[in-house]
C-alpha cells in the first residue's frame, strides 16, 4: 500500500494545458464542458435565417434583410449551454493499492479528476468531485479557479479507507443531481458486478463515464508459488499457492468482469476506459478526451 500523498502541482497544469491544445487540433471541442445547440435570438455566431413566426422576439428580427427582401426573418445563432460535471471518486482502502514504481491507484485517480476538472473549470463551467467508499462526501458543484485549488487541497490530503459501497452511494449521489449532467466515475470497480450495474443504469440519463484504474499486478497477474493475499478493505489474509491455471482462471474471471461493464456500459450508451497506473497520466487523458464527440 501507499503512504505518500498525491501531490497535484502547478506542472502538472502546465502540461495539461499543453496537451489540451494539441488534443483541440484533432477534435473540435476538447472537453464535454461546452454543448452546441441552434437558437433564436442573442448568441455566439450566426449560422443562417429563418422566416419569422408569430411569437418571435422582435430584438430577433434582421431588419437589413427585411428592407431587401420585405419579408421578415429572424436570426439563428449557435450557442453555449454549459453543463455541469459530476465526479465521483473512489476512496476505499482498495484504491490504496500499488504493488512498486506506479502511483497508487487513488493518487493515479486523483490527477485524472483533478485533470478532468480542470479542463471543465478552463470553460467556467460548474464541477465537483466527491469521493465515495462507504458513505459519499457530496461537493457541491461550483465554478472558478478558486474552488478549483480549494477541491484539490482537499484532495491532497485524503486519507484512502473503509469498503466500497457503490450502489448505496451513487443512490444518494444520485439525489444531488437535478439536471441532466456529466457523471464521471472513477474507481477500480473491483465490487460486486451487480452494484456496478445499478450504478450505470441509475445514471443512464445523463452523460456517463466509466474509467477504471487498475495496478498492473492486478490486470495481469504476475506473482507466483506460495505467496500471501491481503484484502485491503476487510483485512482477510489468505496463504495459497498461485499456479498457471490459476492465474489463467484469475485472468479469464477478470475479463469476464470487465466485459460484463463494457456490456452494461454500451446498453445506455455510456463511455468506460481501463487504464493500469503504469501508462503515462497524459496517454490516459488522450484516450478519453480525444476519442468523445460532443
Amino acid at each position: 500500500m501507499s503512504d505518500k500523498r498525491h501531490n497535484i502541482d502547478v506542472d502538472f497544469f502546465r502540461q495539461l494545458d499543453r496537451f489540451t491544445f494539441m488534443v483541440r487540433k484533432r477534435v473540435s471541442t476538447a472537453y464535454a464542458g461546452s454543448r452546441r445547440s441552434i437558437h433564436s435570438g442573442r448568441g455566439l455566431d450566426t449560422i443562417g435565417y429563418r422566416e419569422y413566426n408569430r411569437g418571435d422576439e422582435l430584438k430577433s428580427v434582421d431588419w437589413k434583410a427585411y428592407a431587401r427582401s420585405e419579408k421578415l426573418y429572424v436570426r439563428q445563432f449557435e450557442e453555449d449551454k454549459s453543463l455541469t460535471t459530476h465526479i465521483l471518486l473512489d476512496s476505499s482502502k482498495s484504491m490504496d493499492y500499488t504493488a512498486g514504481g506506479a502511483p497508487s491507484k487513488f493518487e493515479y485517480a486523483t490527477m485524472l479528476a483533478a485533470g478532468f476538472a480542470y479542463l471543465v473549470s478552463k470553460d467556467n463551467d460548474k464541477f465537483a468531485i466527491s469521493t465515495f467508499a462507504e458513505n459519499v462526501d457530496i461537493a457541491k458543484p461550483r465554478r472558478g479557479r478558486k474552488y478549483l485549488l480549494r477541491t484539490i487541497e482537499q484532495l491532497e490530503t485524503a486519507m484512502p479507507g473503509g469498503k466500497t459501497a457503490i450502489d448505496e452511494c451513487t443512490i444518494l449521489y444520485g439525489k444531488a443531481i437535478h439536471s441532466r449532467s456529466l457523471v464521471i466515475i472513477i474507481s477500480d470497480f473491483l465490487q460486486d458486478p451487480k452494484e456496478i450495474e445499478s450504478a450505470i443504469y441509475r445514471f443512464s440519463d445523463h452523460d456517463l463515464m466509466l474509467v477504471q484504474v487498475l495496478d498492473r499486478t492486478e490486470s495481469t497477474l504476475t506473482i507466483h508459488g506460495h505467496s500471501r493475499l491481503i484484502d485491503l478493505e476487510s483485512g482477510v489474509k489468505l496463504d495459497t499457492y498461485i499456479s498457471e491455471d490459476l492465474k489463467n482462471e484469475y485472468q479469464e474471471k477478470l475479463t469476464e468482469h470487465i466485459n460484463h461493464i463494457k456490456d452494461t456500459c454500451s446498453r445506455v450508451g455510456a463511455e468506460f476506459y481501463t487504464f493500469t497506473t503504469d501508462i503515462p497520466i497524459f496517454d490516459a487523458f488522450f484516450h478519453t478526451i480525444s476519442r468523445r464527440r460532443w
